[in-house]
């Protein structure tokens, strides 16, 4: 078989004229029948646009001709599609028997597009054809006859011809005009569209919105399976089949179709509607498909978006009904609770005045009946009803706590603990107290946090409620005491209101017991409401229960069963403290002492009893019976050791104040506290202030003895570690007796009031703000002789107000107080050299120390106030 020539020879041996451009209407090639109608070379064309190379009037150069071949290769640029010039006037060189000669020649010209593989024109191929003399012959035609012999029958053919001639190219033209117009048409369509030829479905054309669709892919002369592979499968090649062969069309609607319209990307899905139309020819045979249609996909996950949004709606709807009809059961349950509220706490404010003086009386009983137990040694008769009224003092007395402890009056001394090391310290009491045939499982939480609350009052709590469900289980059955941590949401503290959303730490505590009604558990924790017999309970224990947890910041719940038992439920709040170690609790031997003790007690015989207690253990007693009569003995220079006052006295000077002037004029003194009922003068928040020693009446004389000493041996101890300094003098504004002026910085409400209120115990004069600028304005109206500042403030930190106070007043001493030991930087310590700093949280005694340490930095130097 002979092989074919080569396109570039086909292209040379052309007869007609040829001539390739790029896409900036330069020559890259012309074949030999070009460059004989122009009299070229080659390679004086190359590279140069056909305007330059054959322009065709020099003084015009935006002459009609030239506008003709210009709009020309526009067309075919901007359309891609081959563009046809009937006839156009144009001058080119021309060989001659005289040589060349410019001549103006007319021609019928064919651009032809093409393209790359991105569908863009990247040559234009022009044929061209000579049609001078066909034009001159037209010409002479439409011009007056001359001859008739011969000659008539010949013009008017050509005639004729020409007429013919021009019909077509008219046609033509008008034809060429309409494709473009169509072909624009389906190009700029809105929805996509493509014709498929033959029964392999052959892409003949394809419009832009087509080939966004399927992905820009080279789809021309490629069969639908060939150019869409990743479609296979989906139904619609079996759906062109059968259009193609039963020659009726298909309308598809909100048809899903999965496209690959990346190379080696993920399948996209898109919903279509499109119609398959099969081309029917005139003897009725189907030769190919016309695909038409939109690309629904925005709207139908539109439409599915708002069905979602409907039905949520309508969730929601259905929600809010069922919380309509679940909100007045909830309201007439916040009524009641409400109510039971109101009425607990009106039972609390009763019980704790009754509290308050039962244990005055209580304590004058126990103190000569303590003193009668001194006159009558030796009477065993005597002793031994003197035992019995003792017993039944005590037993008021945890009557009176009780009370206390519902009225949330008792004063706390709430510590850092783990309720699981307190809940296994307390397994063999529990033990002993429930007896062999009760049952005890403890089971602990891995990870428990700790809580901040009194540890000899929660001691009570298990052992009471121990015991509670051994008498519910008639002394046979199994208790199980568990801790963990809880998270109450927001949702459970709307349904409870006295509850605070947060963290907490949970005692459960559940027997096998009978349980509870519900009338019996509405009314539990109520003070001496109690279903056992007479004599048997004073309905105290569970009311001490809830008033403990109350006051502690926590909250209690009651889940009960009849015949399947209860449990209680304690959530405590969590604490990030460390656990502190238990205090050894006094047991030794009763001490007395020779140092001076002022007692100050405004009940008559309870001031007499505890004067004749304390003169039995050695002590020399003064005694004064209100605060005011107390400060003049103090003021009066008589020496004190101790300050012994209750709580809850008459007069202008309150007890706190009294123990505050106290200290300022006896800065080593000691000061114990006694209350039946302490209120607020040193309780606050249902906790005892920082260093303050409490001794509840109504107590014994042993609990007293051993407490009086504790403290004075606590003093002795202090004083003898105090290093012995020479007399200085005062600073120039220090007062006499060593007090300071501070300004004290804190953003805390509470640790700020906490910590003014301790400075001045102390015997200092405190200014508190909560700012660095605040602080920055009062040290520029005042003198000061020592800053004390949080290291973080809301504004400027602390240590950037020390380093900027010490600039402006050298004189100035600075305590630093901070949780984190790296709050202070080295380069401020150099800066800040007598800076003293106090890590929180810090109490009494280290706030003291810190403030003597600053007092004798400042007796150096007094602080020069400036201008």
């Amino acid at each position: 078989m002979q092989a074919p020539f080569d396109f570039q020879t086909l292209f040379e041996l052309s007869p007609n004229p040829y001539m390739l451009l790029d896409r900036e209407l330069r020559y890259v090639t012309a074949n030999s029948a070009y460059l004989r109608v122009t009299a070229s070379r080659l390679e004086n064309l190359v590279g140069r646009t056909p305007f330059d190379a054959f322009p065709h009037d020099p003084d015009d150069p935006a002459n009609a001709s030239t506008r003709m071949l210009r709009d020309s290769f526009r067309r075919v640029l901007t359309e891609r599609v081959p563009d046809t010039l009937a006839i156009i006037p144009y001058r080119v060189p021309r060989q001659t028997d005289g040589g060349v000669v410019l001549e103006e020649r007319y021609w019928s010209a064919t651009h032809t597009p093409l393209l790359d593989g991105r569908g863009e024109v990247a040559f234009i191929l022009q044929h061209t054809m000579d049609v001078t003399e066909l034009h001159q012959l037209k010409q002479a035609v439409r011009g007056p006859e001359t001859s008739l012999d011969g000659g008539g029958p010949r013009t008017q053919l050509m005639s004729g011809v020409l007429a013919r001639a021009q019909a077509v190219q008219e046609a033509n033209r008008v034809l060429d005009d309409e494709r473009r117009h169509l072909r624009r048409l389906f190009e700029q369509a809105p929805g996509f569209m493509c014709s498929l030829k033959g029964p392999e479905h052959v892409f003949e054309l394809a419009n832009r919105s087509y080939l966004q669709l399927v992905g820009h892919r080279d789809l021309l002369g490629k069969t639908v399976r060939e150019a869409l592979p990743e479609v296979a499968g989906q139904g619609f090649f079996e759906l062109l089949d059968r259009v193609f062969t039963t020659g009726e069309p298909f309308v598809g609607h909100n048809m899903g179709l999965q496209l690959q319209r990346e190379p080696g990307g993920p399948l996209v899905e898109a919903f279509l509607d499109f119609v398959y139309q099969p081309v029917i020819e005139a003897d009725g045979s189907v030769s190919g498909i016309f695909v038409q249609g939109h690309d629904m996909t925005a709207q139908k996950r539109a439409e599915d978006e708002l069905a979602r949004h409907r039905d949520h709606l309508e969730e929601l709807v259905r929600a809010r009904t069922r919380a309509l009809e679940e909100s007045e059961a909830e309201r007439r349950q916040a009524e009641a609770a409400l109510l039971q509220a109101q009425k607990m706490e009106a039972v609390g404010k009763l019980t704790g005045g009754v509290a308050h003086d039962f244990n005055n009386l209580l304590q004058v009983v126990s103190g000569n009946l303590q003193l009668l137990q001194r006159d009558t040694v030796g009477d065993s008769r005597a002793q031994r009803r003197l035992e019995t009224a003792l017993g039944a003092v005590e037993r008021g007395a945890r009557l009176a706590s009780q009370l206390l402890a519902f009225a949330r009056r008792q004063p706390l001394a709430p510590t850092a603990l783990s309720l699981g090391r307190l809940v296994r310290d307390m397994d063999d009491l529990l033990r002993r107290a429930l007896g062999e045939d009760v049952e005890v499982e403890t089971v602990i939480a891995g990870g428990l946090w700790n809580t901040s609350v009194d540890r000899n009052q929660l001691e009570n709590v298990i052992l009471n409620l121990a015991i509670n469900a051994r008498d519910a289980m008639d002394g046979r059955g199994k208790l199980t005491i568990e801790a963990g941590n809880a998270m109450l949401d927001d949702h459970y503290a709307m349904m409870h209101p006295e509850v605070t959303a947060g963290q907490y730490v949970l005692l459960a505590i559940s027997d096998t017991g009978a349980g509870m009604t519900p009338e019996v558990m509405q009314r539990a924790f109520e003070p001496f409401f109690t279903t056992k017999p007479e004599g048997r309970g004073t309905g105290l224990g569970l009311s001490m229960v809830y008033g403990f947890v109350k006051q502690s910041g926590g909250h209690v719940k009651i889940y009960s069963e009849l015949g399947h038992g209860t449990s209680i439920k304690i959530y405590l709040p969590r604490t990030f403290q460390a656990a502190a170690q238990p205090a050894e609790t006094g047991t030794g031997p009763v001490e007395g002492g020779t140092e001076t003790i002022l007692v100050v007690e405004d009940d008559a015989a309870v001031r007499a009893t505890v004067v004749e207690v304390l003169t039995e253990l050695g002590y020399r007693v003064l005694k004064a019976h209100d605060g005011q009569s107390a400060l003049a003995v103090i003021q009066s220079g008589l020496p004190v050791d101790l300050l012994f006052t209750d709580v809850v006295m008459p007069g202008p000077v309150r007890s706190p104040e009294l123990a505050r002037l106290a200290k300022a004029h006896l800065p080593d003194i000691e000061v114990l506290f006694t209350s039946g009922y302490t209120e607020n003068a040193i309780v606050h928040g249902g906790r005892l202030d920082p260093g303050v020693s409490l001794l509840s009446k109504p107590y014994r004389r042993e609990d007293l003895a051993r407490k009086i000493r504790v403290l004075l041996r606590g003093r002795e101890q202090r004083l003898a570690a105090k290093p012995y300094r020479a007399p200085t003098p005062a600073p120039v504004e220090a007062k006499a007796n060593g007090a300071l002026r501070i300004l004290l910085v804190e953003d805390d409400a509470d640790i700020r009031e906490s910590a003014s209120e301790l400075m001045t115990d102390l015997g200092h004069t405190v200014l508190a703000v909560e700012s660095a600028e605040a602080a920055s304005e009062a040290l520029a109206k005042d003198a000061f002789d020592l800053l004390f500042t949080d290291v973080t403030l809301p504004g400027k930190s602390g240590v950037v107000l020390a380093r900027e106070a010490v600039r402006l007043y050298p004189a100035l001493r600075i305590i630093i107080a901070s949780g984190d030991s790296r709050a202070v930087s080295a380069e401020d310590g150099k800066a800040l050299e007598r800076v003293v700093l106090l890590p929180k949280p810090y109490d009494l005694n280290q706030m003291e120390r810190a403030l003597e340490q600053a007092a004798m930095d400042a007796g150096s130097s007094a602080r020069t106030r400036s201008a």
